[in-house]
């Protein structure tokens, strides 16, 4: 097999070296709230599967269908968190939004929650909810940074 690598390693005399740091600059400038893209996905993947792990779903169709469908629309938001953050940062106060919104669902959705399934909502809503509000104002203090134009 032929060896076409014959350039140095060194970029440095290339003719668009200033455009390509400018633009990885500006491809890694949204990764500040880096550390919230996993345990928001775990959350929600958690979520998802803790009516049965938990043992409310027979009990509670609709309770366990509500985890479900938010719990994947949590793991959804934090898959994207991770492959588009300046895009999907907007969408953190979603997750506080729907963490508040797991936090009362019990009482909202269920007849008679049951303590194991009003403990999990509470937990899993509030971390949910915590992780939101902490992308979020991570989110704002990076844009505050950054200069417009």
């Amino acid at each position: 097999m032929a060896d076409v690598s014959h350039r140095p390693g060194d970029i440095s005399d290339h003719p668009d070296v200033t455009e390509m740091r400018d633009r990885y600059a500006r491809m890694l400038s949204g990764r500040d709230v880096v550390l919230f893209d996993g345990p928001v996905l775990l959350a929600g993947l958690y979520c998802a599967i803790s009516p049965w792990t938990v043992h409310f779903s027979g009990s509670q169709p609709e309770l366990a269908q509500n985890n479900l469908i938010f719990g994947i629309a949590v793991a959804v938001l934090g898959f994207g968190l991770a492959m588009g953050p300046t895009r999907m940062y907007g969408l953190s106060l979603a997750l506080a939004a729907i963490g508040v919104w797991l936090i009362i669902a019990p009482w909202v959705v269920g007849s008679s929650p049951t303590t194991g399934a009003i403990v999990n909502n509470i937990i899993i809503g509030g971390v949910t909810c915590l992780l939101g509000l902490l992308a979020a104002g991570t989110l704002m203090r990076t844009s505050s940074r950054q200069p417009t134009g």
